[in-house]
């Protein structure tokens, strides 16, 4: 029994040794890891609301700033755990080839995403457009509704709602009619040669006058661009405001028509073909007898 009590005996005061070399080899590593963990926590957070502050200065946009915020603040958290556990003495090679592993593997998974991720935060970055623009973009025609990291929203001119990928629309042609304040209304009308130039021009620069929303600057401009076979093809050039574009087409051209042919200006009509006259059943009867 003394034999086995002495035997305890000396386990204990030899895990107690080893504990105790443990903590003064380690303990200073440990109390000093510490004081940088908590010195550097307290520095991440003053840092977070001068990174905010500064964020909010430079005008970056409102969706954009958290996740540069979130973005930030983890990768300065990391990099701090990372040298507070090299100080303690812990290595962190295995974690790092973890994450590394993990983060080529949600890459390849998640690659369409990422090009839209990307695409949206070079859209907020780069601002080729804003809300309430009307843009023209992957064969879609309408105004900016919402612009998100992944996505961007239009409105058509006829109430649809049509979601865009922002990765294939920020690599894609985008025609902003908008951004500049003012648009240019282009339609060409085709009229035979015996029309009087002059007075054609005459006629649609009084429509042009009459017709709301058309700009006064930049001058209008009404002329002959082609001749051909057929007639003289007149083209109408009037600027208006964006969001006035569409009434302002439709008013020009029912007044163009209606004053062209109120100053006896003969438009072009359509020659439809005309059908032959239908035979009833007992004529056809009745022909073939006869032959």
């Amino acid at each position: 029994m003394k034999i086995e009590k002495q035997i305890y005996t000396h386990k204990v005061d030899e895990l107690y040794d080893k504990a105790y070399e443990w903590v003064i080899n380690n303990g200073p590593k440990i109390i000093v890891g510490l004081i940088i963990l908590i010195v550097g926590l307290w520095l991440i957070k003053m840092l977070k609301s001068r990174i905010r502050r500064h964020m909010s200065n430079k005008e970056v946009h409102s969706s954009l700033q958290p996740f540069f915020l979130s973005v930030s603040i983890t990768g300065l958290n990391i990099l701090l755990v990372v040298i507070v556990l090299q100080i303690m003495g812990i290595g962190v090679t295995l974690f790092t080839t973890i994450f590394g592993a993990l983060t080529v593997a949600a890459g390849l998974a998640l690659s369409g995403t990422f090009q839209n991720f990307a695409g949206g935060i070079l859209i907020l970055l780069l601002k080729p457009f804003d809300l309430d623009d009307s843009i023209l973009a992957q064969g879609q025609d309408g105004k900016v509704i919402s612009i998100q990291i992944f996505y961007t929203v239009l409105l058509t001119a006829d109430n649809k709602t049509v979601i865009i990928p922002n990765g294939k629309l920020f690599n894609e042609v985008i025609t902003n009619v908008t951004r500049e304040g003012k648009r240019r209304l282009d339609f060409e009308l085709k009229l035979e040669y015996a029309v009087d130039v002059d007075k054609v021009k005459e006629v649609i620069y009084k429509s042009i006058k009459k017709t709301k929303n058309v700009l006064s600057t930049p001058a209008t401009n009404v002329g002959v661009i082609a001749l051909e076979l057929d007639g003289i093809r007149f083209t109408v050039r009037v600027w208006v405001e964006p969001a006035n574009f569409l009434s302002a087409k439709l008013e020009l051209q029912e007044n163009v028509i209606k004053d062209l042919k109120a100053a006896g200006i003969k438009l072009p009509g359509v020659i439809l073909p005309v059908a032959p006259p239908a035979v009833e059943e007992g004529a056809e009867d009745t022909e073939e007898k006869a032959t």
